[in-house]
């Protein structure tokens, strides 16, 4: 890894800058291709503050740590550099895996007492009786943007069947009408 170290407002000494670089060596495993590292060591009043920018591949890291001491501000520093990176594999690990399947899909989030019990899709099913009156179309759409709900069920009046009026992404409204 390629290590550059700056000073502002403290002496340049080499023991802060091996600790960096002893620090920064051990990221090299867990990182795939050869990575820069800029670091920047800095005092303000009594706060030493370690800040740095970490470029990897499609890797862009940048971390800034501060403590009444130096080593403790790098060593602050390198468990956030540490947490981002591992943060980043996890997340390229699964989105190169070939599940593709979502949090709701799962066994394990529609049952979450992990019981082994067996799916039955009548028992997911919530019935709400809805009283439709015999309206116009005109009056449905008033109805369906004076409430908060996507759709709505109504008798119309002059064919005498059931519709359903509702919103589509887009903000226009659609009706579904039986045939015939």
């Amino acid at each position: 890894m390629q290590t550059t170290v700056t000073f502002k407002k403290i002496e340049s000494t080499e023991s802060l800058k091996s600790y960096v670089a002893k620090k920064l060596d051990r990221f090299d495993k867990m990182l795939d291709s050869p990575a820069e590292a800029h670091v920047v060591l800095s005092v303000e009043k009594i706060r030493h503050i370690a800040e740095i920018t970490l470029t990897c591949d499609k890797l862009n890291i940048h971390a800034k740590e501060d403590s009444e001491s130096m080593y403790s501000s790098i060593d602050a520093l390198m468990d956030k550099i540490k947490a981002q990176i591992k943060k980043h594999k996890e997340k390229v690990k699964h989105h190169m895996s070939g599940d593709k399947t979502s949090l709701t899909d799962t066994f394990e989030f529609n049952n979450p007492t992990g019981d082994a019990v067996a799916f039955d899709p009548v028992s997911q099913i919530i019935v709400e009786p809805i009283d439709y009156k015999p309206m116009d179309i005109e009056d449905a759409v008033v109805e369906l943007n004076s409430g908060k709900k996507t759709f709505f069920v109504f008798n119309n009046a002059r064919t005498e069947q059931l519709n359903v009026l509702y919103k589509h992404n887009n903000g226009k409204l659609g009706l579904i009408q039986p045939r015939g």
